[in-house]
Protein backbone atom coordinates (compact mmCIF):
# COMPACT_ATOMS: atom_id res chain seq x y z
CA UNK A 1 0.00 0.00 0.00
CA UNK A 2 2.59 2.81 0.90
CA UNK A 3 4.32 1.81 -2.40
CA UNK A 4 1.34 2.88 -4.43
CA UNK A 5 0.70 5.89 -2.10
CA UNK A 6 4.34 6.72 -2.95
CA UNK A 7 4.28 6.35 -6.64
CA UNK A 8 0.39 8.43 -6.68
CA UNK A 9 2.65 11.40 -4.91
CA UNK A 10 5.25 10.92 -7.53
CA UNK A 11 2.91 10.89 -10.25
CA UNK A 12 1.05 13.68 -8.97
CA UNK A 13 3.99 15.86 -8.96
CA UNK A 14 5.37 15.06 -12.47
CA UNK A 15 1.68 16.05 -13.62
CA UNK A 16 2.23 19.39 -11.12
CA UNK A 17 5.60 20.01 -13.05
CA UNK A 18 4.31 19.43 -16.49
CA UNK A 19 1.72 21.79 -15.98
CA UNK A 20 3.60 24.76 -14.68
CA UNK A 21 6.27 24.31 -17.54
CA UNK A 22 3.45 24.68 -19.80
CA UNK A 23 1.73 27.77 -17.99
CA UNK A 24 5.28 29.81 -17.23
CA UNK A 25 6.60 29.18 -21.48
CA UNK A 26 6.56 32.33 -23.52
CA UNK A 27 6.03 33.04 -27.16
CA UNK A 28 8.42 35.40 -28.85
CA UNK A 29 8.21 36.62 -31.99
CA UNK A 30 12.01 37.82 -33.47
CA UNK A 31 11.44 40.75 -36.39
CA UNK A 32 14.72 41.44 -38.88
CA UNK A 33 14.12 43.44 -41.90
CA UNK A 34 17.26 42.02 -43.57
CA UNK A 35 18.73 38.30 -43.43
CA UNK A 36 19.44 36.08 -40.38
CA UNK A 37 23.35 35.75 -41.55
CA UNK A 38 24.78 39.24 -40.75
CA UNK A 39 22.80 39.41 -37.49
CA UNK A 40 23.28 35.91 -36.08
CA UNK A 41 25.18 37.21 -33.31
CA UNK A 42 22.39 39.96 -32.62
CA UNK A 43 20.14 37.43 -32.23
CA UNK A 44 22.41 35.38 -29.66
CA UNK A 45 22.87 38.37 -27.78
CA UNK A 46 19.31 38.40 -27.01
CA UNK A 47 19.14 34.71 -26.39
CA UNK A 48 22.23 34.96 -24.20
CA UNK A 49 20.39 37.75 -22.32
CA UNK A 50 16.82 35.93 -22.22
CA UNK A 51 19.26 32.97 -20.60
CA UNK A 52 20.31 35.37 -17.91
CA UNK A 53 16.96 36.43 -17.00
CA UNK A 54 15.68 32.88 -16.58
CA UNK A 55 14.28 32.00 -20.50
CA UNK A 56 15.20 28.98 -22.58
CA UNK A 57 14.64 28.03 -25.79
CA UNK A 58 13.03 24.66 -26.42
CA UNK A 59 12.51 24.57 -22.62
CA UNK A 60 10.86 27.69 -21.11
CA UNK A 61 10.69 29.60 -24.34
CA UNK A 62 9.21 29.71 -28.17
CA UNK A 63 10.76 31.75 -30.51
CA UNK A 64 8.62 32.82 -33.32
CA UNK A 65 11.09 34.54 -36.29
CA UNK A 66 10.48 36.81 -39.38
CA UNK A 67 13.88 37.52 -41.60
CA UNK A 68 12.32 39.40 -44.24
CA UNK A 69 15.38 39.69 -46.32
CA UNK A 70 14.82 43.75 -47.18
CA UNK A 71 11.47 42.97 -48.35
CA UNK A 72 8.50 45.74 -47.66
CA UNK A 73 6.25 42.96 -48.16
CA UNK A 74 8.07 40.00 -46.16
CA UNK A 75 7.91 42.32 -43.20
CA UNK A 76 4.28 43.03 -43.61
CA UNK A 77 3.14 39.51 -44.23
CA UNK A 78 5.54 38.00 -42.16
CA UNK A 79 4.61 40.91 -38.78
CA UNK A 80 1.00 39.79 -39.89
CA UNK A 81 1.45 36.68 -39.23
CA UNK A 82 1.59 37.19 -35.77
CA UNK A 83 -1.64 38.31 -35.06
CA UNK A 84 -2.70 34.30 -35.00
CA UNK A 85 0.23 33.15 -32.71
CA UNK A 86 -1.13 34.79 -29.42
CA UNK A 87 2.60 35.72 -28.71
CA UNK A 88 3.44 37.23 -25.22
CA UNK A 89 5.58 39.97 -26.54
CA UNK A 90 7.60 41.36 -30.01
CA UNK A 91 11.04 42.16 -30.29
CA UNK A 92 11.93 44.50 -33.01
CA UNK A 93 14.91 45.05 -34.62
CA UNK A 94 14.80 48.44 -36.67
CA UNK A 95 12.23 51.27 -37.19
CA UNK A 96 10.70 49.45 -40.44
CA UNK A 97 9.90 46.25 -38.23
CA UNK A 98 8.92 48.53 -35.24
CA UNK A 99 6.20 50.51 -37.19
CA UNK A 100 4.77 46.95 -38.86
CA UNK A 101 4.22 45.43 -35.14
CA UNK A 102 2.66 48.44 -34.06
CA UNK A 103 0.16 48.17 -37.01
CA UNK A 104 -0.25 44.47 -36.22
CA UNK A 105 -0.61 45.19 -32.71
CA UNK A 106 -2.77 48.29 -32.37
CA UNK A 107 -5.52 46.03 -31.72
CA UNK A 108 -4.77 42.94 -29.52
CA UNK A 109 -1.70 45.40 -27.32
CA UNK A 110 0.42 42.86 -27.57
CA UNK A 111 3.66 44.14 -25.42
CA UNK A 112 6.59 45.37 -28.21
CA UNK A 113 9.92 45.40 -27.34
CA UNK A 114 12.60 47.75 -29.17
CA UNK A 115 16.36 46.09 -29.58
CA UNK A 116 17.70 49.33 -31.43
CA UNK A 117 15.18 51.96 -32.67
CA UNK A 118 16.20 55.68 -33.69
CA UNK A 119 14.08 58.40 -32.66
CA UNK A 120 10.96 56.51 -31.53
CA UNK A 121 9.41 59.50 -29.75
CA UNK A 122 9.79 61.74 -33.28
CA UNK A 123 8.73 58.41 -35.58
CA UNK A 124 5.55 58.62 -33.12
CA UNK A 125 6.06 54.59 -31.78
CA UNK A 126 6.29 56.28 -28.08
CA UNK A 127 4.98 59.16 -26.42
CA UNK A 128 8.06 59.96 -24.52
CA UNK A 129 11.08 57.90 -23.51
CA UNK A 130 10.23 58.14 -19.51
CA UNK A 131 6.69 57.27 -20.53
CA UNK A 132 6.25 55.23 -23.68
CA UNK A 133 1.87 55.52 -23.12
CA UNK A 134 1.44 52.50 -25.33
CA UNK A 135 2.76 49.10 -25.96
CA UNK A 136 5.73 49.58 -27.01
CA UNK A 137 9.05 50.22 -24.94
CA UNK A 138 12.47 48.78 -24.94
CA UNK A 139 15.91 50.50 -26.81
CA UNK A 140 16.48 53.85 -28.60
CA UNK A 141 19.98 54.62 -30.17
CA UNK A 142 21.48 58.22 -29.88
CA UNK A 143 22.62 58.09 -33.15
CA UNK A 144 21.46 61.35 -33.79
CA UNK A 145 23.41 62.62 -30.71
CA UNK A 146 26.74 60.65 -31.95
CA UNK A 147 26.66 62.59 -35.54
CA UNK A 148 28.92 65.37 -34.39
CA UNK A 149 31.44 63.34 -32.84
CA UNK A 150 31.87 60.92 -36.00
CA UNK A 151 32.59 63.51 -38.04
CA UNK A 152 34.76 64.76 -35.86
CA UNK A 153 36.36 62.03 -35.66
CA UNK A 154 36.63 60.68 -39.07
CA UNK A 155 37.52 64.29 -40.36
CA UNK A 156 40.98 64.47 -38.29
CA UNK A 157 42.09 61.06 -39.82
CA UNK A 158 41.57 62.90 -43.60
CA UNK A 159 43.43 64.93 -45.65
CA UNK A 160 42.51 68.97 -44.74
CA UNK A 161 39.32 70.07 -46.66
CA UNK A 162 38.72 66.66 -48.30
CA UNK A 163 35.11 66.36 -49.44
CA UNK A 164 33.00 63.07 -47.77
CA UNK A 165 30.49 61.46 -49.89
CA UNK A 166 27.49 60.26 -47.33
CA UNK A 167 25.61 57.23 -48.17
CA UNK A 168 22.02 57.84 -47.54
CA UNK A 169 18.75 55.13 -47.88
CA UNK A 170 16.10 56.67 -49.48
CA UNK A 171 14.04 53.60 -47.81
CA UNK A 172 15.25 54.62 -44.23
CA UNK A 173 12.59 56.42 -42.49
CA UNK A 174 15.29 58.09 -39.95
CA UNK A 175 18.08 58.98 -42.76
CA UNK A 176 16.39 62.14 -44.00
CA UNK A 177 17.15 62.88 -40.68
CA UNK A 178 19.57 62.33 -39.72
CA UNK A 179 21.33 63.69 -42.93
CA UNK A 180 19.76 66.85 -42.16
CA UNK A 181 21.89 66.87 -38.78
CA UNK A 182 24.70 66.02 -40.32
CA UNK A 183 24.84 68.59 -42.82
CA UNK A 184 24.30 70.77 -40.45
CA UNK A 185 27.15 70.03 -38.25
CA UNK A 186 29.17 70.04 -41.54
CA UNK A 187 28.71 73.50 -42.63
CA UNK A 188 29.31 74.32 -38.88
CA UNK A 189 32.72 72.91 -39.36
CA UNK A 190 33.38 74.15 -42.62
CA UNK A 191 33.53 70.19 -44.06
CA UNK A 192 31.77 69.30 -47.75
CA UNK A 193 29.11 66.93 -47.38
CA UNK A 194 27.43 65.12 -50.83
CA UNK A 195 24.68 63.33 -50.29
CA UNK A 196 24.71 59.83 -52.29
CA UNK A 197 21.24 57.91 -52.38
CA UNK A 198 20.78 54.38 -52.73
CA UNK A 199 17.17 52.25 -52.22
CA UNK A 200 19.39 48.90 -51.94
CA UNK A 201 22.50 46.83 -52.65
CA UNK A 202 21.56 46.82 -56.48
CA UNK A 203 22.43 50.74 -56.15
CA UNK A 204 25.86 50.36 -54.95
CA UNK A 205 27.87 50.37 -57.98
CA UNK A 206 26.62 53.00 -59.46
CA UNK A 207 26.69 55.09 -56.33
CA UNK A 208 30.75 54.16 -56.18
CA UNK A 209 30.70 55.59 -59.58
CA UNK A 210 29.42 58.50 -58.91
CA UNK A 211 31.92 59.01 -55.75
CA UNK A 212 34.62 59.09 -58.52
CA UNK A 213 33.50 60.86 -61.18
CA UNK A 214 32.82 63.65 -58.35
CA UNK A 215 36.12 63.12 -56.85
CA UNK A 216 34.99 62.84 -53.47
CA UNK A 217 37.84 61.16 -51.23
CA UNK A 218 35.93 59.59 -48.54
CA UNK A 219 32.78 58.06 -47.66
CA UNK A 220 30.20 58.19 -44.49
CA UNK A 221 27.58 55.74 -44.03
CA UNK A 222 24.16 57.04 -41.84
CA UNK A 223 24.07 55.18 -39.36
CA UNK A 224 21.27 52.92 -38.01
CA UNK A 225 20.50 50.96 -41.15
CA UNK A 226 19.47 48.12 -41.53
CA UNK A 227 20.42 47.43 -45.20
CA UNK A 228 23.93 48.44 -45.03
CA UNK A 229 24.09 46.41 -42.18
CA UNK A 230 23.13 43.28 -44.34
CA UNK A 231 25.02 43.99 -47.31
CA UNK A 232 28.78 44.95 -45.08
CA UNK A 233 30.39 42.73 -46.95
CA UNK A 234 29.76 43.98 -50.46
CA UNK A 235 29.87 47.44 -49.35
CA UNK A 236 33.45 46.70 -47.77
CA UNK A 237 34.57 44.94 -51.14
CA UNK A 238 33.66 48.16 -52.93
CA UNK A 239 35.41 50.07 -50.67
CA UNK A 240 38.16 48.62 -50.84
CA UNK A 241 38.67 48.12 -54.46
CA UNK A 242 37.78 52.04 -54.89
CA UNK A 243 40.42 52.62 -51.94
CA UNK A 244 37.63 54.82 -50.08
CA UNK A 245 38.26 55.74 -46.54
CA UNK A 246 34.86 55.09 -45.03
CA UNK A 247 33.72 55.72 -41.50
CA UNK A 248 30.85 53.91 -39.58
CA UNK A 249 28.30 53.93 -37.28
CA UNK A 250 28.83 50.12 -36.32
CA UNK A 251 32.23 47.86 -35.14
CA UNK A 252 31.16 44.90 -37.12
CA UNK A 253 32.27 46.58 -39.74
CA UNK A 254 35.60 47.74 -38.73
CA UNK A 255 36.34 44.15 -37.78
CA UNK A 256 35.49 43.13 -41.37
CA UNK A 257 37.98 45.36 -42.74
CA UNK A 258 35.92 48.82 -42.53
CA UNK A 259 38.45 51.61 -41.16
CA UNK A 260 36.63 53.33 -38.64
CA UNK A 261 33.59 53.21 -36.44
CA UNK A 262 31.84 55.56 -33.33
CA UNK A 263 28.45 54.20 -31.92
CA UNK A 264 26.97 51.89 -29.36
CA UNK A 265 27.92 48.18 -28.76
CA UNK A 266 24.63 46.19 -31.02
CA UNK A 267 25.05 43.42 -29.20
CA UNK A 268 25.53 44.96 -25.83
CA UNK A 269 21.98 46.46 -26.63
CA UNK A 270 20.03 43.28 -27.70
CA UNK A 271 21.63 41.88 -24.36
CA UNK A 272 20.06 44.55 -22.53
CA UNK A 273 17.45 44.59 -24.80
CA UNK A 274 16.54 41.07 -23.31
CA UNK A 275 16.38 42.73 -19.67
CA UNK A 276 13.37 44.92 -20.78
CA UNK A 277 11.81 41.78 -22.77
CA UNK A 278 12.21 39.92 -19.35
CA UNK A 279 10.40 42.59 -17.46
CA UNK A 280 7.54 42.28 -19.88
CA UNK A 281 7.18 38.82 -19.84
CA UNK A 282 7.24 38.39 -15.96
CA UNK A 283 4.44 41.64 -16.49
CA UNK A 284 5.37 44.79 -16.27
CA UNK A 285 3.28 47.06 -18.84
CA UNK A 286 5.29 48.76 -21.61
CA UNK A 287 2.94 51.91 -21.05
CA UNK A 288 4.88 52.51 -17.83
CA UNK A 289 8.49 51.64 -18.31
CA UNK A 290 10.57 53.75 -19.98
CA UNK A 291 12.47 53.20 -22.83
CA UNK A 292 16.28 52.69 -22.19
CA UNK A 293 19.33 54.65 -23.84
CA UNK A 294 22.43 53.71 -24.65
CA UNK A 295 25.03 55.22 -22.66
CA UNK A 296 28.54 53.59 -23.71
CA UNK A 297 29.66 54.22 -27.21
CA UNK A 298 32.83 52.67 -28.78
CA UNK A 299 35.42 54.45 -31.28
CA UNK A 300 37.09 51.52 -33.08
CA UNK A 301 39.86 52.22 -36.02
CA UNK A 302 41.46 48.86 -37.88
CA UNK A 303 44.91 50.11 -38.70
CA UNK A 304 45.52 47.68 -41.44
CA UNK A 305 42.88 48.88 -42.94
CA UNK A 306 44.63 52.36 -42.63
CA UNK A 307 47.99 50.96 -43.91
CA UNK A 308 45.90 49.27 -46.94
CA UNK A 309 44.99 52.98 -47.73
CA UNK A 310 47.89 54.74 -47.50
CA UNK A 311 46.12 56.66 -44.46
CA UNK A 312 48.57 57.35 -40.95
CA UNK A 313 46.05 57.49 -38.32
CA UNK A 314 47.28 60.19 -36.18
CA UNK A 315 48.83 59.24 -32.61
CA UNK A 316 45.87 61.27 -30.57
CA UNK A 317 43.48 59.44 -32.50
CA UNK A 318 44.92 55.81 -31.73
CA UNK A 319 45.17 56.96 -28.27
CA UNK A 320 41.61 58.14 -28.14
CA UNK A 321 40.54 55.00 -29.16
CA UNK A 322 38.24 52.02 -26.90
CA UNK A 323 39.89 49.69 -29.60
CA UNK A 324 42.70 49.51 -32.16
CA UNK A 325 42.41 46.50 -34.42
CA UNK A 326 45.98 45.46 -36.00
Amino acid sequence: MRHVITLFVLSFAALAASAQTSVTTKRVGYVVYGASGPRNHLEQALLDGLREQGYVEGRNLVVERVYAEGSAEQLRLGVGAFASKKLDAIVTTCSPSTNAAKQVTSVSGTPVVMAVVTDPVGQGLVASLAHPGGNITGRSSQVEDTLPKMLELFSAALPKGERIAVLHNTNNPVHPRLWQELERVGSTRNITLVRIDVAGPQDFPAAFDTIARAHLGALFLLPDDNMTMNSRGRLLELVKKNRLPTFFGVREFVVDGGLMSYGENYAASYRSAATHLGKVLAGAMPATLPVEQPTRFEFVINRSAAKELGIAIPKDLLLRADEVIE
